[in-house]
Order: C-alpha cells, then structure tokens, then sequence
C-alpha cells in the first residue's frame, strides 16, 4: 500500500494515541515475523494465540506503531476497543483511495476458482490483486485490501462466511464495484436454518455496492435464477437455463480440456479452458462476464482463460503408470461432488472410472441424508468402484450399497484406516483407470495420493 497519515490511521480506527512520534505508516501486519521497519502492527487475539504477547518483538524489528486493546508502557500506540475492528476499517481506509475496479466474489461452490480466472482475464489489461489462495475470512480480506496502491488497476476480493452478517462486514470493508455470487448451496450449512438463510447472508454483498452495479450470479442456481434487484443490475450465467445472458453450450470435454461456446446478446465465443467440468464452465461464464464488463476485446478474454492454472489442491490431473488421478482434495460439498462426479464420468478411459470419496464437513444436520444421497448418486451415475474412507462417509457406502443388485456390492467399500484404502488401491488401480480423489480439506486426501502415486 501506498503510506498512510497517522492522523488519517487516527480518524479510522478512533482510540486513544500515546507516544507516537512517526507522521505516517507504510504498512499493516498481523504477524510479528512480516513486520518490517515503519509498518503498524495489529495485535489481533484468536483461539490459540494473542498477539499483544508479541508487541515488543514488533517494536524490536521496526514497527512504528501498534494498534492494541491493552495500553503499553513507553511504546508507541493506539488503544481501541477491538483490533480485529480496527483491522477491517484500517483495510477500509486503504481501500477508498483506490478508485479501480473491485470484484467481490462469494457463493457456496467455486469461489477460489472463479477469482482466479477473473483475475487472469483483468490481468490481459491491466495489474490485478488478487486474494492469495482462499484468504477469505476477516483477516484475509484486510491483507487483501492492504496490498492495493497506486500501481492496480483492479482487485478481486474472495469473500467467505461461516455466520450471518460475515459477508456484511467484508464488503463494507471491501466495497465492490461489481459483485459475483457463483451459487447457493449448503455449505455450512451447520450455522443455517435454510438455504434462504444462506442466499440472505450472500446477498449482504449488495449492501456496500454502489446503487446501478452489477451482480452476476449462477443462472442455473434455483435460489438465484429468478432473483430479481430493485437497486441493482443483475447478469446471470449458466449451461441450463437458456435466459441466461451468458449462456455456454456446445461444451466438449478432451482429456484435460474443456471446450464450449458462450452466446451473450447476439454474439458468440469460443472459449477453452484446460481444467474438466461443467461447473468450471460456469466459473469460466463468470470471468467472461466481468472480461465483457471490463471492456477487454471478447477474443482476448477467450485467450486468457485458455492460459488458467489451477492452484493448490483443485482438480489437478495427472498420469501415473498409464492410470489418470484426478485431485480434488481441497472442498467438498454436496454440489461439489456432484460436479466431480460428473466430471469423472466424461473422461474417456480404457479403465475403469473409481471414485475415492471422504467426509463432507460443515453440513450440520443435513450430513447424513447428504453423504447417503452422494453414494446413490455415484452409483446411478455408473462409478465402476466407489471407496469411501471416514465417519461421515460411511454413510455413502451405504448410500451406493442400498442401490446394488446382488453380488454388485463389490463395487463399493468403507475404509476405516488410510492404510486399508492405500493398500487396496495400490492393488487395485490399473493402467487405463482413472482415479478421483474428493474430500473436505481436513481429511487430507493428498496424504493418500501421495502414498499411492508418490506424488501430488
């Protein structure tokens, strides 16, 4: 960021100011290891940590300025009720002297992937900040804002939620010219009544947008296709519902690669995309959007999205010994996994296609009625061997089991150790299968892919 007044770090965050000598900051940390001489530092407290305990390491490697809710001795200062608070309008203030675009970007499913490709479209224009990897909590999105200075000219802000009114504070923090909700699903659902609690708490995203901005949203979503916005255009994007104004079909899949059409108004794109799935389609609709919003030439929008890496442990696809392994292992959600599923089956393989499924956590009291589904689903999709390792995934096998005919159940199997599901897939994977690994990030399925592949 560029430097900030200490009396415009003063009118943000209020509190009381003592011994404070320097005119201005020139950064804000959270971490005493990322100080660096002339930053302000945050002392935020969490579950397992308190950062006033590292107050004087900050000051010792050049912070000119701590921001507490306990008064020091002799160091200089701003003592405020809540630092956390202090942070977001700290992040706030960084923020209103950009004047770029900023994308917010939220949904049940597909959040990080979406940014991601909005971000390389923007990127064929101009220099873009992005969220790094799914910072997308409180803390997350005041590093993100942080970052911004004169030099971007545009930002794409991830925005997560656990609780209502999370997606109220981050776009107040954040406030964005344009908005995404990729979908409404039922993650976390845990801390909702209903799904309609969850569209309600995405849709916060509204209230710190500008009057006339632009949603885009999943036209094919049910709790987002008839959506209607008094005070905001809306712009839906889907591979089903044809009223959509960025509507894909034709969509092809070729080993790794996805290639489809995009109509939007009386126009048409080619767009391919190297990654597999329907519902990575509909995350490239969104960045094709925003790319048309933004005013990019379609055609170098298409290229764009042509050159999207994946990052970190989302559907990457590889080849050990003739086998493809797909690895999915950072999200699972119901929808998800479906999507996984489905891109499973559209891969062409002289093998067979198995599916190796965990734990979908968060779901609260739809978890076991959502695991039993997912295992009907693999099943009446045609998986050749379901493998189902963990607690709630028990509840798939069972699932797949209720759908088999006699002596087909040795198609599905629970595991109740990694080791037993390593064994039998370094026994069972042939040359020619195609593997999908899917699971919630806690239950650390590259750990499996790992050991079976000896990669990942």
């Amino acid at each position: 960021m560029d430097p900030i007044k200490i009396d415009d770090v003063l009118k943000a965050v209020g509190g009381v100011a003592k011994n404070i000598s320097c005119k201005e900051i020139n950064s804000v940390v959270t971490d005493d290891r990322a100080v660096k001489k002339g930053c302000a530092f945050v002392a935020l407290k969490g579950e397992r940590f308190d950062g006033h305990d590292f107050i004087q390491s900050a000051i010792e490697k050049g912070a000119s300025l701590v921001i507490t809710e306990k008064e020091q001795l002799l160091v200089p200062q701003i003592v405020v009720e809540d630092t956390q608070r202090a942070l977001l309008d700290l992040a706030y203030l960084n923020r209103s002297r950009f004047s770029g675009m900023v994308v917010g970007v939220t949904g049940s499913d597909g959040k990080t992937t979406t940014k991601e490709m909005v971000s390389r479209v923007l990127g064929s224009k101009m220099k873009v900040l992005k969220t790094d990897g799914n910072l997308n909590n409180e803390v997350g999105v005041s590093k993100t804002l942080f970052g911004l200075d004169s030099s971007y000219g545009a930002a794409v802000v991830e925005m997560g939620m656990c609780n209502t009114g999370d997606i109220l504070v981050l776009s107040q923090a954040a406030k964005p010219t344009l908005g995404i909700i990729t979908n409404v699903g039922v993650s976390h659902m845990e801390n909702f009544e209903s799904r309609d609690g969850i569209l309600k708490t995405k849709l916060e995203i509204l209230e710190y947008m500008p009057k006339g901005s632009t949603l885009i949203v999943g036209g094919d979503n049910d709790k987002l296709k008839d959506l209607i916005l008094p005070n905001h255009k809306i712009v839906k994007c889907g591979i089903q519902n044809k009223n959509c104004e960025y509507y894909a079909y034709n969509i092809k899949t070729d080993g790794s690669k996805t290639e489809f059409d995009i109509r939007y108004g009386k126009n048409v794109e080619h767009v391919l995309i190297p990654i597999l799935g329907n519902h990575n389609v509909i995350n490239a609709l969104f960045a094709f959007a925003v790319g048309i919003i933004a005013k990019i030439e379609p055609k170098e929008v298409a290229r764009a999205l042509s050159e999207y890496r994946g990052i970190g442990m989302r559907q990457k696809v590889f080849e050990v010994g003739g086998a493809t392994v797909i690895a999915d292992c950072y999200n699972a959600s119901p929808e998800s996994m479906k999507a996984a599923i489905t891109s499973l089956m559209t891969i062409s393989c002289s093998g067979r296609r198995i599916a190796v499924l965990g734990d979908m956590l968060e779901l609260g009291a739809i978890s076991k009625p959502a695991h039993r589904e997912l295992g009907e689903i693999a099943f009446g999709f045609g998986v050749d061997l379901i493998y189902c390792y963990g607690d709630e995934a028990r509840e798939i096998y069972e699932g797949a089991l209720s759908c088999c005919e006699q002596n087909s159940e040795q198609k599905i199997w629970h595991f109740k150790t990694k080791e037993d599901l390593i064994e039998k897939l370094e026994s069972e994977v042939k040359s020619g299968d195609v593997v999908l690994f899917k699971a919630s990030r806690r239950m650390r399925f590259e750990d499996i892919i790992e050991a079976v592949f000896n990669r990942i």
